[in-house]
């Protein structure tokens, strides 16, 4: 497996691809970013990657412009020579680790920001968020030039910036949205996971209790917001020390709110446990 730590060496490495003999299905590249701290849903991405890409690169890179001033930047769990193993024992043929100078030049001046999107659900709540995680994911993708990009479900809202913004400046990469990965009591893994006590830990599964509350109800036939809404609100309820940041029942492409759940309805949750903020959703079929 190869290290790389410049933009030019990845950009180099896709290139020389491009170039090498046989038909492009047999050159196609494939690209997991990652912020490390790699678990089972990396892991999950890296393998899809493999399964339908003839390379796969995977980035490990702690994006400092996607906290906020009070955020967990500094704490966020490294755990670099561990994510490499992962990496390569699934798949990755490439590891793009650059530093922060590298991908944030001194006098950069430049940011991407997806507008009306990026303030809605995750980013109403972490104003800036998605401007430093739209404009990392842009430059990681000019970087490495791959025919497809991998992420998880479990960021819907994110998933919905980076399409549009995929969309917009008409980037050539494909992006394939891969299932939410859950632990076998049905928490939604994240890096994040590492935070939680043993006590929060469990109290943490109030979120996909209250996903799985929905998901039978619309079973049931059940298609009104307010009453799904409501049901899981009643599902948090019963764990008063979980503290909801938002239930909403939206659009996937705007993350508009909508009044009546149909196919491909985004549900989705964000709520603290201790000091530690999970997100989880459904989209409903």
């Amino acid at each position: 497996m190869k290290m790389v730590r410049t933009v030019t060496e990845l950009r180099e490495w896709s290139r020389a691809l491009r170039c090498a003999a046989g038909t492009r299905e047999n050159n196609t590249i494939g690209f997991v970013p990652t912020m490390g701290a790699l678990h089972a849903g990396h892991a999950s991405l890296i393998r899809a990657a493999a399964a339908s890409c003839a390379h796969v690169a995977v980035s490990i890179f702690v994006n400092p412009t996607q906290f906020g001033p009070n955020e967990d930047y500094a704490r966020y769990p490294r755990t670099f020579e561990a994510d490499c193993a992962l990496a390569g024992a699934e798949g990755a043929d490439v590891i793009f680790a650059p530093s922060v100078e590298e991908l944030y030049p001194a006098g950069g001046a430049t940011f991407v920001e997806v507008e009306g999107l990026s303030d809605r659900l995750d980013g109403a709540s972490r104003p800036g968020h998605f401007r430093g995680v739209a404009t990392v994911v842009a430059k990681l993708l000019i970087a490495a030039e791959p025919d497809r990009a991998f992420f998880g479900q479990k960021d819907a809202a994110q998933v919905a910036v980076l399409r549009r913004m995929v969309a917009d400046l008409r980037l050539a990469t494909e992006l394939v949205v891969c299932p939410i990965v859950r632990d076998a009591d049905g928490l939604a893994l994240s890096s994040r996971n590492t935070y939680l006590s043993p006590t929060e830990r469990v109290r943490a599964l109030t979120l996909s209790r209250a996903i799985r509350r929905v998901e039978e109800l619309v079973a049931q036939g059940e298609r009104g917001s307010a009453p799904l809404i409501a049901a899981a609100r009643r599902v948090f309820a019963a764990e008063p020390s979980i503290l909801v940041d938002y239930i909403t029942l939206v659009d996937w492409a705007t993350l508009e709110p909508v009044e009546t759940a149909t196919p491909g309805t985004l549900f989705a949750v964000a709520a603290w446990a201790g000091s530690t903020r999970l997100i989880d959703n459904t989209v409903l079929r």
